[in-house]
This record gives C-alpha cells, structure tokens and sequence, in this order.
C-alpha cells in the first residue's frame, strides 16, 4: 500500500522548521552575544531586536494568514526564506542600532512567512484523524533546530567571527528551507488529486466548503480570546524560562555541566512531543493542555528552587515536556474550535497576541533578575504567568462548543 503523500509533507515541514528555528529562534543568543562584542551594542540594546522579531512576526502574519487563503503555500514559504536569509546576511554588516532593528523587523517578517504558520496550515489541510501525530512530528523540527543547527551556527561564530558567519548562516537558511518546498511540500490534497487522510476525494462538482466558521464567527466566542489571552502569559513564561535557562545553570552548577543542561530541554522537548501526539489522538485534547500546562508551572517551581544538579535536570526535562506540547498544542486547539475554513486567519491572531508574551518574557525575567540579583524570583514570576495563562484556558470553555453553535 503506498504511502500517502501527506507524509511526505510533514517530513518536508520537519526539514523546513529544523532550518527556520536553528537559524532564528534559538539561534538569537549566538547572534546578541556576538553583536555584544562590539561597542556599539550592549546586552540590553541588543535583546530588544528579539521583541521586535516576535512583534513583527506576529503582525506579519496576520497578512500571511490571508495569503496562505488565496496563494500556494510554497510561494509565501520561498519569499520568507529569502526575506529571512538576506536579513541574516546582513546582520555581519550593521553598525548602529537603527540598522539592526529594522534587519529583525524583516526578519521577524520573513520568519512568520515560512515557519510555523505556513507549517501548521499544511498539516490542517492534509490531515484531519491523524492530524495531532502529524503535527507532533513535524513541529518536532522546532527542537532539531536547536540540537542540531544553531550548535554549528555557535562554532561558526566562534571561528570566524559574526562577519563571516552571517552570509553562511543567511545562505543555509535558503538552501535548507527552499529546495525541500518546492520538491515534496504540496499546497493541499486536492491539488494532487487526493482526499484528507488520504481518504478518496471528493467528486466533481460535490465539494463541500470547508469546514468550520468565519474569523468574524470565531472574534465572538468565549474560547478564541480565552486560548489568546491564555498564550500570551503561556508564552511569556515559556519563552522566558528558555531564555535565561543558561543564566539559571551557569548559577546552580559548574561550567562543565551546562553544556549537558542546555541539551535536556530541546531533548526532552521532542520526546514529549511526539508522545503527546499519540496521547492527545485517544484522550480530551482539552484535558491534555490543562496537563502540560500544569506540568509548565510545576517545572518553572522547580527551576525557581534548583540548589543542585538532580533539581535543575528534574526541572528543565519537565519544562521540556511542556515546552514541546504547548507549542503543538496551540494550532491543535484552533483547528478543533473553529474547523479549517479561516484556519490560516484565525491562528495568526491568536499568534500575534501569542507573541505579545513571547516578546515581553526574556524581558520581564529579565528585570526580575536585576531586582533579586538571583534567578528563584525571575522563574517564580514565570510559574505565576503559567498559573495565569492556566486559569484563563479553563475559563474559556470546551474545545468543539464554538462549532456547535455554528451548525458546523
């Protein structure tokens, strides 16, 4: 029997996220503390160019969500690769402030066009019973990117300096995300003739419209602000904790065991993942985010208190568990509410209020650093974020309601 070709995009999304996210989202650190070399950046100055990449990519993308509805998908893919790989490439040449703040504002752009928007729109489209694995696995390239791309682009830096590195790093984002669209990613079953699931299409002249309601439908009910507001302070806790997890390490344990640290959370982030996949196919997917969001605020109390090793690796394997869920989870989560009809429009809503919180975390723990001078303050105000965004979802009602009461 063959395989069907839906398959084959998820693995082409895992390849193209493994490059977006290795080349942006954790890479940043590799790139500030190289721009924190020269004199005329400074840590602080420098991190705001983060917040401004998350901001950008959320307001970009509500223009994408419009896209991704009217155009093939792999066109918005190839122009935010080469938005993203010019903008890196540039980032050897920038010498002021102002230069470098508008390079992320493309680059924000330009990821937003070709990670994960584009990637969970292609996995709604081609997947409906199976759509929880396919989008645990391919979202698992969110992670591979930090075990496998940014460790290299790091070495690169180191060797060569920010200079020559950019134009490699710019190149590599291009090369890795572009090709492998263009080759195997399709921009729906139905252009190839397929069914969702690989089920038989529909006849001509028989197609349904697809299901779910519109985003002026999905702006009127409870859930759709519950899970926006909840993600806001999920993703500030998140992104927070991740952020100043080297900080946290280099704090409790000795300068040869951070490495080892720093590799449990992407680590433990793919394992968990690809089991919530399987889990949330056979249980509540409402009682499976409630369960990883409960597991995030324990794992950021533990990290608040780590005095050693067993603490510290107890807290950021359980963190990592959350970490990779969360994210799946969000999309997973819309798809369900509010059906496939304004998917692509929806999700980049709630994406941008998302990125409000992932803009402001680093941040705010930031801050809560420099007032203690430790880091048990900065990772308790993130488990009281997670606490937050945990009690605004419960609040928000059940998952499916908003399509009942649409008739869909």
């Amino acid at each position: 029997m063959p395989v069907f070709y839906g398959w084959k995009v998820v693995a082409a999304i895992l390849v193209v996220l493994t490059f977006a996210s290795g080349l942006s989202f954790y890479n940043h650190a590799v790139i500030l503390e190289a721009l924190a070399r020269k004199d005329v950046f400074s840590v602080e100055s420098a991190s705001l160019a983060v917040s401004l990449f998350f901001v950008s990519g959320g307001i970009s993308g509500l223009y994408v969500g419009k896209l991704l509805a009217r155009y093939d998908v792999r066109l918005c893919i190839t122009a935010g690769a080469t938005i993203c790989g010019i903008a890196i490439a540039s980032l050897g040449l920038v010498s002021s402030l102002w230069q470098l703040y508008t390079v992320y504002i493309f680059f924000g752009a330009g990821f937003s066009a070709s990670g994960l928007l584009p990637g969970t729109t292609l996995v709604a489209r081609w997947f409906h019973r199976k759509r929880a694995m396919a989008l645990s696995i391919a979202s698992t390239g969110l992670s591979l990117g930090g075990v496998v791309i940014t460790p290299a682009s790091a070495a690169l830096v180191e060797a060569v300096g920010l200079e020559g590195a950019a134009p490699v790093m710019g190149l590599a984002y291009i090369i890795g995300v572009i090709p492998v669209t263009w080759l195997f990613i399709r921009t729906s079953p139905a252009s190839m003739g397929l069914g969702v699931d690989g089920g038989p299409m529909e006849k001509p002249g028989s197609e349904r419209p697809a299901d779910g309601v519109s985003f002026s439908e999905a702006r009127r009910h409870r859930f759709f602000w519950g899970i926006c507001f909840a993600y806001v302070f999920l993703m500030l806790a998140q992104v927070g904790g991740i952020a100043h997890q080297y900080g946290l390490a280099n704090e409790v344990i000795t300068n040869g065991q951070t490495a080892l640290a720093l590799a449990i959370l992407p680590i433990a982030s793919i394992i968990g993942r690809l089991i919530g996949g399987w889990l949330v196919e056979n249980m509540s997917i409402r009682a499976f985010a409630l369960a990883m969001m409960v597991f995030q605020v324990v794992s950021l109390s533990v990290l608040s208190l780590s005095e050693g090793v067993a603490t510290l690796f107890l807290g950021l394997a359980l963190f990592g568990v959350s970490v990779g869920n969360l994210l799946m989870l969000q999309p997973l989560l819309i798809a369900e509410a509010f059906g496939l009809r304004n998917y692509a429009q929806i999700f980049s809503a709630a994406n941008l209020m998302s990125s409000l919180g992932t803009a402001c975390g680093p941040a705010a723990l930031g801050l809560a650093y420099s007032f203690s001078g430790s880091y048990t303050l900065p990772y308790l105000l993130a488990a009281s974020a997670g606490i937050a965004g945990l009690l605004l979802f419960a609040s928000a009602g059940p998952v499916g309601a908003t399509r009942e009461q649409a008739g869909a």
